[in-house]
């Protein structure tokens, strides 16, 4: 099994090969190729490859499959005593993005 774990805009992520996964929006087109280069660290059957921080060798290939939003946040702040009330809801901008391939050099 061979698996990576990635820095994507300030969050972490275990990555396999094959599988989708949801990141903060990214601003490009659909269908568009990617190179996530934040690798630290990367298991190639049983193999463990850790950086320093990043691993310059290791590049994971991605396509661009749809731009979404996350399920609706309430965000909801009250003061006690006050009559103060305040609701809002969220919704995150977000990218799914195929991994189609982790390339090591």
């Amino acid at each position: 099994m061979k698996y990576a774990i990635v820095e994507i805009s300030g969050r972490q992520f275990w990555i396999e090969t094959g599988k989708y996964y949801d990141f903060n929006r990214i601003p490009t087109e659909l269908g568009k190729q990617i190179t996530l280069n934040r690798v630290l660290l990367l298991n190639d059957e049983g193999t463990i490859l850790i950086g320093k921080p990043y691993l310059e060798s290791v590049k994971i290939k991605g396509k661009i499959l749809e731009h979404l939003r996350g399920k609706k946040t309430i965000v909801y702040k009250m003061r006690a005593k006050k009559k103060t009330r305040k609701k809002q809801g969220h919704r995150q901008e977000l990218t799914r993005v195929l991994i189609e391939d982790i390339i090591v050099t």
